[in-house]
């Protein structure tokens, strides 16, 4: 193509060659020169012709003997071929920029329409200065005429330099050829940049194709690369400047500052590609892709874009609205998946962010939510201290009234599925993650809330005896609340089951403080009728043991209103407990039965075995292991002689192997202290050692004995 523009231009400069004696020829050549600078206007050609047939240079006088009327006449003609050049110009500009005329349709209309820029070339072109005028008016067409002949001329140059003394010229030519190219590509992109507010289809179109023009011309005088590449980034210099201008308040002014920032953010890259899809898609060659170069750059500055976002970010619901704009949002209806983008937004409505980049947002939105479910979790305690401890309100009943219960647990999950519905709806893998962020911060709250209960319910320790048992309801209300947060959070094992072991496992400590508190107290209240036992006072009177009794049945009645598997376990806890407590006081070896006392001291308490043995059955405690121990004792208790004793240990001691012989002797002690000293007694030691010493039908199941101190 370089090679036939050369001969082209050769052509062209042998044709206004001043060898020709003809005068008329002289006009002729200088009539098409201003012709073909002036472009093919019809009006203007009329013009010249008639310049032609009326010139009285047209003459066929020799041109030997001009006169001064001839050469006046010369001058008149080129002025008006110049002023008709210039009209003829202005014409052409308004013709292409403004008409609506059928010719400017069909083009832009044509599959991969051409402006004929090689035709129209100019022979000689305007000079550096001029050229850089016509730019800075936006004469774009013209301008880019005069530099390909500007660059035809320098090929030529160059061509002829090779065969001569390089000229010192040539090279400040180039470099000015260079420089207007560059102010050129600035002019196009500027135009490219504006090309959604009021620039017209026509110098659009202007625009593609001395891009397309200049794509082909990379190796040639003033050719530059990356014309394509200029283009697109123009494109996206125009989408980030449209973006990036939405506006946007800040997190002080309007607390939804964010997803109001957003909502008009997607409303505005709408409009920006409904406009390119009507209006500039028709004004470019199919070959520059334009709707796909838009919605790719659109893609590439939302991503910069809410990267920058996420450093203002700091609230919760803030990270949610970036990550719902970016999986739901972006891609739904609202704008990607617009149906006035379609068809053509089919395959490009895909906002790839890159992995790390969402996983930064999400780690973020989950150390977030985790910090305000720490923070929600603490006002829990602090609503439970304001109304209800400090108040010393009486806990509410669950619907069937079986069981006093808090509202704990049922704040606790309405947040847990709050954050996981919000969170499901951005992603299923982001909802599974949540929980397990939600039950891994729910697993220190046992422990606070218990400390926090210690702290403010220790004063309800005193001489009333309604805020005592007011603090063991308390007690009872925490632990049923708490099995049931527990219960209810087994629905998420299948999302987090190591989360949920964990916080299962810390539940259960505090169920466990919390049982183990109230036995404490429980002992600590038998322990001042406890001391009566086993002596003569004992005997002769019931008032301690029935005060040890009805302290039993007053945490019967709290083991009643208390939720499996707690409950059995703290029935279990106090029949263990009471009975160890009863034994422990015959071991003390402060009391000894004389004479037939020892059958009184039997019958009372094999009376009083009894009366535990029911009551604790009432209650539901399954350590049913313990109650032969009373009515063993009280047989060997009221045995006359060693024989008989003899014939009670075996079963005693397979029963309870963990006996000691010093514990046998106190009991032995309590039967008559008089009697122990006799070496016949001491038979009945022997042989409870060697029973002790065989490891056949021993119960080991159970230890007792050992845990009497």
């Amino acid at each position: 193509m370089a090679e036939n523009e050369e001969n082209n231009y050769q052509e062209n400069i042998s044709q206004k060659s001043p060898t020709s004696e003809n005068e008329t020829g002289v006009w002729k050549t200088i009539a098409r020169t201003m012709l073909i600078r002036g472009g093919k206007n019809k009006k203007r050609d009329n013009e010249v012709c008639e310049t032609e047939v009326t010139s009285p240079t047209c003459s066929t006088e020799s041109p030997d003997t001009p006169s001064p009327r001839k050469e006046e006449g010369i001058f008149r003609h080129l002025s008006a071929l110049r002023r008709s050049f210039n009209n003829g110009q202005k014409n052409r500009r308004k013709s292409n920029w403004e008409s609506t005329e059928k010719p400017v349709t069909d083009r832009r209309n044509s599959k991969d329409f051409k402006i004929p820029f090689r035709q129209n070339i100019p022979l000689k072109p305007l000079s550096v200065l001029e050229i850089d005028e016509l730019l800075k008016r936006g004469d774009l067409e013209m301008a880019y005429l005069n530099l390909l002949s500007l660059r035809l001329e320098i090929k030529h140059d160059l061509k002829a330099q090779s065969e001569k003394t390089p000229s010192v010229a040539l090279p400040n030519k180039e470099k000015d050829l260079s420089m207007l190219f560059m102010t050129l590509r600035t002019k196009l992109t500027d135009i490219v940049r504006r090309s959604c507010d009021s620039t017209s289809s026509e110098l659009l179109m202007l625009t593609a194709h001395i891009i397309q023009e200049e794509e082909k011309q990379e190796g040639d005088p003033g050719g530059m690369r990356g014309w394509m590449d200029a283009w697109k980034a123009a494109v996206k210099d125009r989408v980030r400047d449209t973006l990036t201008g939405v506006h946007l308040d800040s997190c002080e002014n309007n607390a939804s500052w964010l997803a109001e920032h957003l909502g008009l953010l997607g409303k505005v890259m709408v409009e920006l590609l409904e406009k390119v899809k009507t209006e500039l898609v028709t004004s470019y060659p199919p070959s520059f892709h334009v709707f796909n170069t838009y919605v790719s750059s659109c893609h590439e500055v939302v991503k910069k874009h809410l990267r920058e976002l996420l450093g203002k970010v700091t609230e919760l619901k803030d990270y949610y609205a970036i990550l719902d704009f970016a999986i739901n949002s972006y891609h739904s209806e609202k704008i990607l998946g617009r149906p006035s983008l379609q068809p053509e937004m089919k395959e490009q409505k895909v906002l790839v962010l890159s992995d790390d980049f969402l996983e930064e947002i999400k780690q973020k939105y989950c150390n977030c939510l985790q910090k305000g479910l720490q923070t929600l979790l603490s006002n829990i305690i602090k609503v439970e201290h304001d109304d209800v401890w400090k108040k010393k309100e009486m806990p509410q009943n669950t619907v069937d009234g079986r069981f006093p219960i808090s509202e704990i647990h049922i704040d606790i999950l309405k947040i847990i599925a709050g954050f996981a519905e919000n969170s499901r709806k951005i992603d299923g893998n982001l909802e599974k993650r949540v929980l397990c962020c939600c039950l891994e911060a729910l697993k220190h709250f046992p422990k606070r809330f218990e400390e926090e209960f210690s702290k403010q319910n220790s004063s309800f320790l005193g001489s009333d005896v309604l805020d005592c048992c007011l603090w063991a309801t308390y007690h009872v209300t925490y632990i049923n609340s708490f099995i049931s947060l527990k219960e209810q959070m087994e629905c998420y094992r299948g999302s987090c089951p190591d989360q949920e072991d964990r916080l299962g496992m810390e539940v259960d400590r505090l169920v466990l403080r919390l049982r183990r508190v109230l036995l404490e107290q429980f002992k600590a209240e038998i322990e001042p009728y406890k001391e009566s036992l086993m002596t003569k006072k004992w005997l002769k009177t019931d008032n301690d043991f029935n005060e040890i009794m009805n302290r039993i049945e007053t945490y019967s009645g709290y083991t009643k209103s208390m939720k499996s598997p707690p409950a059995q376990s703290f029935a279990n806890d106090l029949h263990y407990h009471a009975v160890k407590e009863y034994i422990s006081e015959l071991l003390k070896e402060k009391y000894s039965c004389k004479g037939k006392k020892n059958d009184l001291g039997a019958a009372k308490i094999k009376e009083q075995w009894d009366q535990l043995r029911k009551l604790f059955s009432d209650m539901g405690s399954t350590v049913n292991w313990l109650h032969p121990l009373g009515d063993q004792l009280s047989e060997i208790i009221e045995q006359k002689n060693e024989k008989d004793i003899k014939k009670l240990l075996p079963s005693f001691v397979e029963n309870y192997p963990d006996i000691s012989k010093k514990q046998f002797s106190a009991i032995l002690y309590f039967r008559d202290k008089s009697i122990v000293r006799y070496s016949k007694l001491q038979r009945v030691i022997r042989h409870f050692t060697e029973l002790k010493q065989n490891p056949e039908k021993k119960n080991h199941e159970h230890a007792f004995f050992s845990d009497i101190k």
